[in-house]
């Protein structure tokens, strides 16, 4: 409705549910008088802030598609479900992590991220970070309840990062990034629930063998983009684990005796 002014609305206190999409706003300053609110949509407006008054019930906001640039302000102690799809978003930095204690799913496909630096929310489940600019990934230790995890198109060649703190991922979309060595895929080892992997659209997924050489790495994945392991892939893959490990004890035997 191309609505520039909603200040008509803070008279009405008792709102819980609030859709203000697809219009001209630039200042939500009037939904502090909301308090009883619960779900919040603003997408396809002209904000450059997500800053607001903190609303003691709020569970769900949807920013999607306007011009913010920060993550600055956003304080509301309920809120589980958060989106910032489609903004000009840099750096998460400057996110309120300790003031978000109930946030689950958190939405920044589409935005202008260089690193995962920040993001260290303790009661996360999902997290969407398609469509970014992210080159090291920084700052994933505090993701202990982490579930699954969206990397898709983004400009990672390195998997340094992920740790054993993240004890509940278990999906990981890693599609079209820049992974070139397949031997990158040994670092999800420290993943023990990872079951599955998309790596789609990197260099490495081009290589010989592919599917049976990631499941040698990880041997409790069960997908591996899109597709589950076959019986036959399975027993290849724990031939040739076997057999480079009875390698790698005939080498260290024969280093002792050198030694020795």
């Amino acid at each position: 409705r191309q609505l520039t002014d909603i200040s008509l609305l803070q008279r009405y206190i008792h709102l819980r549910y609030v859709n203000l999409s697809e219009n001209k706003l630039r200042d939500l300053s009037p939904l502090s008088h909301l308090t009883h609110l619960l779900w919040l949509k603003v997408d396809g407006n002209l904000l450059t802030s997500a800053c607001m008054q903190e609303l003691p019930y709020l569970q769900i906001i949807s920013f999607a598609h306007n011009r913010i640039k920060d993550m600055e302000g956003i304080t509301h102690p309920r809120l589980a479900n958060l989106s910032l799809k489609g903004n000009k978003i840099k750096t998460a930095l400057d996110l309120s992590q300790g003031q978000l204690f109930s946030l689950h799913i958190l939405e920044l496909r589409g935005n202008k991220l260089e690193s995962t630096s920040g993001l260290n929310l303790p009661k996360l489940k999902t997290l969407y970070l398609a469509q970014n600019a992210i080159r090291s990934l920084e700052g994933l230790q505090g993701l202990g309840q982490l579930t699954t995890l969206h990397l898709r198109d983004n400009h990672l060649e390195t998997l340094d990062g992920f740790c054993s703190t993240m004890k509940c991922l278990q999906y990981l979309n890693l599609r079209s990034n820049v992974i070139s060595n397949l031997q990158e895929v040994a670092k999800l080892q420290v993943l023990p629930m990872l079951r599955a992997l998309v790596l789609l659209d990197n260099p490495c997924s081009d290589e010989a063998d592919y599917r049976v050489e990631v499941l040698v790495m990880l041997p409790h994945l069960e997908r591996l983009d899109k597709d589950f392991f076959e019986e036959d892939e399975q027993a290849e893959a724990n031939k040739i684990r076997q057999q480079r490990l009875e390698e790698e004890q005939v080498k260290m035997a024969q280093g002792e005796e050198s030694e020795g």
